[in-house]
């Protein structure tokens, strides 16, 4: 599949607006989670990953799939997980460790932008597998956030947020490998194609 070739151009629409919001909330999540406003920060949680798939659902139903959408749906995924993994850190819920290996798959994807863009192609489709680490994620997230309440729900929330958290960060990697490998492959083909024009 080409990335990002199949999509429309247009920007004002109803998908990329939920994207836009989406963005637009991801500074107020920074200013509740650092702030010790959990209960707030969880609901913004709850707003994000709902329009999270809310944008994906219209953009098909409508058919509304464009080039700015393509970019704003995973730029605010990524921005949510990165300033969620800092809040949580900064406040010593998670180690730095892993806020250490989630980034490291992102800034890995960052290297891809250069050869996709010199040869035309937009950013790579986002897979099921990469939602489904994102998803993860932003489900351990709010748990991990609930484990610091006493008894019995801070127990199973530090249990069931930690088991999200290693699903995700394994499905972030996972998705992230094959994004390299879709690139390469990508790569891959326009060079064989310029050979064959080369040798024509």
């Amino acid at each position: 599949m080409q990335a990002g070739r199949q999509a429309d151009s247009a920007v004002w629409t109803v998908p990329n607006v939920v994207s836009m919001l989406r963005l637009a909330l991801v500074p107020v999540f920074a200013v509740l989670i650092v702030t010790g406003e959990d209960v707030w920060a969880l609901v913004v949680l709850a707003v994000s990953g709902a329009t999270d798939w809310l944008d994906g659902v219209l953009a098909r139903r409508l058919n509304q799939v464009t080039k700015l959408g393509q970019m704003l749906d995973p730029a605010a995924d990524r921005l949510f997980i990165l300033v969620t993994l800092i809040g949580l850190a900064w406040r010593e819920v998670i180690p730095w460790w892993v806020l250490a290996v989630i980034v490291s798959r992102d800034v890995m994807l960052a290297f891809l932008v250069r050869p996709l863009a010199r040869r035309g192609y937009g950013p790579v489709p986002v897979t099921f597998v990469g939602k489904a680490g994102t998803f993860a994620l932003l489900y351990a997230f709010p748990l991990l956030l609930l484990a610091s309440m006493p008894g019995g729900v801070g127990a199973v929330a530090h249990v069931v947020g930690w088991a999200f958290a290693w699903w995700g960060i394994g499905l972030y990697w996972w998705a992230g490998l094959q994004y390299v490998r879709h690139v390469r492959r990508l790569v891959d083909d326009d060079r064989d194609d310029a050979r064959t024009e080369g040798a024509a």
